[in-house]
This record gives C-alpha cells, sequence and structure tokens, in this order.
C-alpha cells in the first residue's frame, strides 16, 4: 500500500512538473492551449467568409497565461518578458480567438520560425487559395513541429 502511494506521488510530481529544466515551451500544450476560433466576431473575412475577432487580450490575461504554463513546470516569468509574446495558437487572420484556450506565452526563438509561415497562410486565404479548416491544421502541424516549419512554408507558398 505504501509503495502504491509513494508511485502515485512520483506520477503526480512527474505531470506536474514534466517541464522542468525547460526555461519555456517550444510550443502550445495541448491541454492548455488546445486552440479556439472566433465565435463573436467584429467582421468576416476572405473569400470564405471566416469569423475575425479584433486583437483583445488584457494585460492581466496575458500575465495569467505566463502563470499557467509555469504551473506546468517552465520558467517563463524568470525570463525577460521582451522575449517573449502572447501567441494566439490559431492567429487571428485564420479566424482564432482571443480566448484563453488559445493563447500561450512563444519565445522570439520559436516566433522566428513561425510567423512568415502565419502571413504566408493568411496571404493565402485572403486569395481563395487555401480553406480555413486546412490553414489551422497546418497551422497546428507546424507549431506542434518547429524543425518541419521550413517544408511546410514551402508547401503553402506553392499553393
Amino acid at each position: 500500500m505504501l509503495k502504491s502511494s509513494a508511485l502515485l506521488v512520483l506520477v503526480l510530481l512527474f505531470s506536474t512538473f514534466s517541464h522542468a529544466g525547460e526555461s519555456f515551451p517550444k510550443g502550445p500544450d495541448a491541454a492548455l492551449t488546445p486552440g479556439v476560433l472566433c465565435s463573436n466576431p467584429d467582421e468576416y473575412r476572405y473569400p470564405e467568409k471566416i469569423k475575425y475577432c479584433e486583437r483583445d487580450v488584457s494585460t492581466s490575461q496575458k500575465a495569467a497565461i505566463f502563470q499557467k504554463y509555469d504551473q506546468i513546470g517552465y520558467r517563463t516569468r524568470s525570463l525577460k518578458r521582451q522575449a517573449f509574446k502572447i501567441d494566439h495558437y490559431i492567429p487571428l487572420c485564420a479566424g482564432g480567438s482571443n480566448d484563453s484556450r488559445n493563447l500561450w506565452p512563444q519565445h522570439e526563438s520559436v516566433y522566428e520560425i513561425t510567423d512568415k509561415l502565419e502571413a504566408a497562410i493568411c496571404e493565402k486565404m485572403a486569395a481563395g487559395r487555401l480553406k480555413q479548416k486546412d490553414a489551422v491544421t497546418i497551422i497546428m502541424e507546424a507549431k506542434n513541429n518547429l524543425d518541419e516549419v521550413p517544408a511546410i512554408e514551402a508547401r503553402v507558398r506553392a499553393l
């Protein structure tokens, strides 16, 4: 009985601090940031008429995002705040929401890789060459597989 209790405690500690040693996330945490689409649009965009929400993330909402990620083992709040932005997992230009479930603390070393791809995706959506469903799939694939972003971006630009 004591062994199983000790094992349970170790499992809980490991899952709570599974990111110990990592200062910042390389991609959104699936439990905290599953991605959410805009539900209360300010307008509709592109030939597909996707819902578009204006950027609206408060300072307190940003602080809460950093805190949530640090609670699972990251150390974002111990790093320079200027090295991060609160990223919309599904970008606003692709119909993403300002909901906390669509936000995560993205380090500059990550957004330097993904931001050009996001712009290319939204350009293709605006031209009617990429549907929102496919754009969201591509963005999620890229933000969870940073090493594949150059090939993904090349695929998008070829559309």
